[in-house]
């Protein structure tokens, strides 16, 4: 074997080496089935497929027709109205031990995947598509489209990430250096030829390789301290995520029924409008017969003008309310959103206000946020303490070096070694940051204690606020009864002439007050009732443990 074939030997075999090394670090955690312990922190959550109306997601979340994606069962509790659900269509996942977000199949018509762009001509963002919408599919496009759910959802990647930075520790560090070396020196020797002098010109070619091995054996605790709070770090993004979308669900389930309440608003002035109309035939019509004065006929303008002053800012605030809910959603920038169920009561609350509440410490999300906090700040107290420990590495070596323009051969050699290195002063420094980790354990120890009244005082007001307004809607039914009714004979009794239209004018305010009394309790109702979902949250499978 010549000496460029013992170079190139030697060079493929510390590669190989190399390559084998990287293939196997990457493939010991694949991204499919990065597991924390026994536990996947990827899973794949059960799915639901269904089918949603088109042009509503806006232009950064465009996907191709045949693109896939699902909203997991449990995403789905949190849907209080009355009416049925949309088709669905089971899809068999893989058994996770986990509930990741999930997302549903849509249609969606925009194509521009960079968020950074916007509008810049008129016509881009005037509204041509008004697009009615139920409860249930506000919820799955936002879980989508939401802003704060993706950037969630990019936080879990994140980490993720930081996970397999903190596991690459795990292995050994493994490099190879190659050169190559020409030099030319002039060397002078003299040759007896008369009148003359030579000189001898001489280069030398030299190839140089290597390849290190160091492993770090012990580096008093900080390795397996750094991968699991990493590991902690990805599952408190999780709940991150989690408290998104339930935060997410609570936002969108608070501006469609704002929507509603906007909706309602407008059909209770136009009637207000109409009775006042009809209140003003019939003064004219008596003022014609000699029957009436013109007094009561100026008064039925005056209260006709009212009523459509009072139907134009409804109708303002309408608009206001369907560019909210358009906002929740992240739709596109031409979409107006329309509710498409029916305005009544959401649902009823079975569990006790003491079951609500226990119910509540077992699902919430931020509780167990704050028991991982205190878990890696005491992760990073032993990090902190490692820096006191003596650190024991494995250093291993492989040199070879050839002259191309000799006979000699390849030379080479080899170097083992161990080394130790201990830091035995730093001024107190390490154990300073030590004493910092522990402060902040007894600030995430108070801190899960406020949290956890904060949710029982949450999940209280939205109990209470939730009876009163189901006993606001029964007295509200009735008194809407009593005021028709009582518009009914005062328009009578003035047709008749035994009336004034100042009583017709006084019922057609209380009809119109309390059809607002009406719709406000059963909108606060439904809200109440989001609300307590909310406290309570993920129901009715969390994916959360058991306790917090």
């Amino acid at each position: 074997m010549n000496h460029t074939k013992k170079i190139a030997c030697a060079f493929g075999v510390g590669t190989a080496i190399l390559f084998n090394h990287t293939t196997s670090a990457n493939a010991e955690v694949p991204d499919s089935d990065r597991v924390l312990g026994t536990e996947k922190i990827r899973p794949q959550p059960n799915r639901l497929k269904v089918n949603l109306a088109t042009a509503l997601l806006p232009t950064s979340n465009r996907v191709d027709s045949d693109s896939q994606v699902f909203l997991t069962a449990s995403n789905w509790s949190f849907l209080p109205i009355s009416n049925k659900l949309a088709q669905l269509t089971p899809v068999t996942p893989e058994d996770t031990p986990e509930v990741l977000p999930s997302i549903i199949e849509l249609d969606i018509y925009n194509t521009d995947t960079d968020p950074l762009l916007f509008p810049t001509q008129p016509d881009e963002v005037t509204v041509d598509l008004e697009q009615p919408i139920t409860l249930e599919e506000a919820v799955a496009v936002a879980l989508v489209s939401n802003r704060e759910v993706e950037i969630s959802r990019l936080n879990v990647d994140r980490s993720l990430e930081q996970l397999d930075e903190a596991r690459a520790e795990l292995y050994p560090s493994l490099s190879t250096l190659i050169g190559f070396d020409n030099r030319q020196t002039a060397g002078s020797q003299a040759i007896d030829v008369p009148q003359a002098l030579s000189v001898d010109d001489s280069a030398t070619n030299t190839f140089d390789g290597s390849l290190s091995l160091s492993y770090d054996i012990y580096t008093g605790g900080r390795r397996g301290a750094t991968i699991d709070s990493a590991e902690k770090q990805v599952r408190f993004n999780q709940l991150a995520l989690e408290q998104a979308i339930e935060n997410t669900r609570l936002q969108v389930a608070t501006d469609y029924y704002n929507l509603q309440s906007a909706d309602a608003q407008v059909e209770i002035e136009q009637a207000a409008v109409e009775e006042a109309t009809q209140t003003l035939d019939d003064a004219e019509l008596l003022e014609r017969a000699g029957v009436g004065t013109e007094f009561e006929v100026l008064q039925a303008r005056v209260e006709l003008a009212q009523a459509r002053q009072r139907l134009n800012i409804e109708q303002a605030n309408q608009e206001t309310a369907q560019r909210t809910l358009a906002d929740t959603l992240n739709v596109g920038q031409k979409v107006a959103l329309q509710t498409a169920d029916e305005v009544e009561p959401a649902g009823n609350w079975n569990s006790s206000l003491p079951e609500s509440i226990v119910l509540a410490y077992k699902n919430r999300a931020e509780l167990e946020q704050f028991l991982l906090e205190r878990e890696i700040n005491a992760e990073q107290r032993t990090i902190a303490l490692a820096d006191n420990r003596p650190q024991v590495s494995l250093v291993a070596s492989y040199d070879l070096q050839e002259e191309l323009d000799d006979d000699t051969g390849v030379d080479d050699g080899y170097s083992i070694g161990a080394n130790v290195q201990w830091a035995l002063f730093d001024g107190g420094a390490a154990r300073a940051r030590a004493r910092q980790a522990s402060t902040d354990i007894q600030i995430d120890e108070a801190e899960f204690a406020d949290q956890r009244d904060a949710i029982r005082l949450e999940v209280e007001s939205a109990y209470f606020n939730l009876n009163a307004n189901q006993e606001n809607i029964d007295t509200a039914t009735q008194a809407v009864e009593l005021a028709q009714e009582s518009l009914r004979l005062a328009r009578l009794r003035f047709q008749a002439g035994v009336g004034t239209q100042t009583d017709v004018i006084d019922a057609q305010t209380e009809l119109t007050t309390t059809r607002g009394n009406l719709l406000n309790a059963i909108v606060d109702y439904n809200q109440s009732y989001a609300q307590i979902q909310r406290a309570v949250s993920n129901l009715p499978d969390g994916g959360l443990s058991d306790l917090p």
